[in-house]
């Protein structure tokens, strides 16, 4: 290709350079402590836990009360790397510390990486081309990278303006994936505030064990394999129940060919799963707004009148009565919840057009919060695909 070379990291631009991480900057090894060190309150130690999704979080957070070496202290635009972790596919995680962080230490697991063009290398870092060297480097056995490693992995190096260009364009695109994932925990915390509202018994609510206004059946035998991509027929497997399926279920996310044996749902069905391998996934409930989509076995499905209690509303109490939930579930390697326990879950509501107004109230906020979170889902690739074109020069920014 015209104006292009080919270097060991693949093709770049004629006038950019490849050079080894070493011969432009610095990488420290971080802080080795005790237990004994471990305070309330002293300086804090950045460690895994401390980056999450390319930036910096503050959960679990570990402080010292000690006398702290220079080199552990992280200066701002630091690169933050995890070097060794239990879990390969955290090796090489990255992150750029901000003016905040200024003046925290790091752990014996982290590595600094420091020069003058981190606002542009932070970003390689988190690219293919980083994380290629790092799998070649740790293969099938070994569980970490040294500071001799991070020292010979190989960049690319565009002139300095071009190299601010960059920075700049993904530190932008990273800006707004910062607002939209604030906008969706603000909403999330919304959601809480309205549910706890609106889901609190008044004084004119029924109050009844499930069992007395619905029928609670079980879902037949759906596995996996029978899950195929462009299937004739809708269906829910258990498993996406935990994590895929809100408290209305919009859009279906499988399809099968088998339409023999199975069993269908009516509108309005409430679909629990039924067992786990821990007991907080199983304090759940989605309302399937369709009649026959094939709902597999480990499915609770609580079929009831929707002139008596409408399903969307069912889902977010059952969600809200989480410690009620949890108190029916049984097991100890593999835990369940049983139709026959379910169904003495103690349900109080008001009447059907209050329900539906609370349901409709709700389903709306959620609707905002997949909206943005499709959106967020779109800048992340968006960003992806930025950086590759970026980072290899076929988009040019002089």
């Amino acid at each position: 290709m015209v104006g292009y070379k080919q270097t060991d990291i693949g093709l770049i631009p004629e006038d950019w350079e490849v050079k080894s991480m070493g011969l432009i900057g610095d990488t420290i090894i971080g802080l080795t402590y005790s237990p004994n060190n471990v305070s309330k309150y002293g300086t804090l130690v950045l460690r895994s836990s401390n980056i999450q999704n390319n930036q910096l979080a503050f959960k679990d957070n570990v402080f010292v009360d000690m006398e702290l070496p220079n080199r552990v202290i992280v200066n701002e635009n630091d690169i933050l790397i995890c070097v060794r972790n239990g879990s390969k596919r955290l090796i090489g995680k990255s992150t750029l510390i901000d003016k905040k962080t200024k003046g925290s230490a790091f752990g014996a697991f982290m590595s600094i990486y420091r020069s003058k063009s981190n606002l542009f290398i932070v970003n390689v870092f988190q690219s293919h081309i980083i994380q290629k060297q790092i799998n070649e480097v740790l293969g099938a056995t070994i569980n970490q990278i040294t500071n001799k490693d991070l020292a010979s992995f190989q960049i690319p190096l565009p002139p300095p303006k071009e190299q601010e260009s960059i920075a700049q364009v993904l530190s932008d695109t990273d800006a707004l994936i910062t607002v939209l994932e604030k906008r969706i925990a603000k909403k999330r915390l919304i959601k809480q505030g309205a549910m706890q509202t609106l889901l609190s018994p008044k004084d004119d609510w029924e109050v009844k064990k499930l069992g007395e206004v619905a029928s609670i059946i079980k879902g037949k035998g759906l596995p996996k394999s029978a899950l195929v991509v462009e299937g004739k027929y809708k269906c829910i497997h258990y498993g996406e129940l935990f994590i895929k399926y809100k408290e209305k279920i919009i859009e279906y996310l499988s399809y099968t060919d088998k339409k023999d044996d199975c069993f269908y749902s009516k509108r309005n069905d409430v679909l629990m799963p039924t067992s786990d391998v821990t007991p907080n996934g199983l304090a759940t409930a989605s309302c399937v707004l369709e009649d026959n989509v094939i709902l597999g076995g480990d499915i609770l499905v609580i079929r009831i009148p929707d002139n008596v209690i409408n399903g969307i509303f069912l889902s977010y109490s059952i969600k809200k009565s989480r410690e009620q939930v949890m108190k029916l579930v049984t097991g100890s390697t593999v835990y369940h919840i049983y139709g026959s326990d379910m169904a003495n879950f103690v349900f109080k509501y008001p009447k059907i057009e209050e329900q539906n107004r609370i349901a409709t109230i709700l389903s709306d906020i959620d609707n905002e919060i997949d909206a943005l979170e499709k959106k967020l889902a779109k800048t992340k690739k968006l960003k992806q695909g930025l950086m590759q074109q970026l980072l290899t020069g076929k988009i040019r920014l002089v």
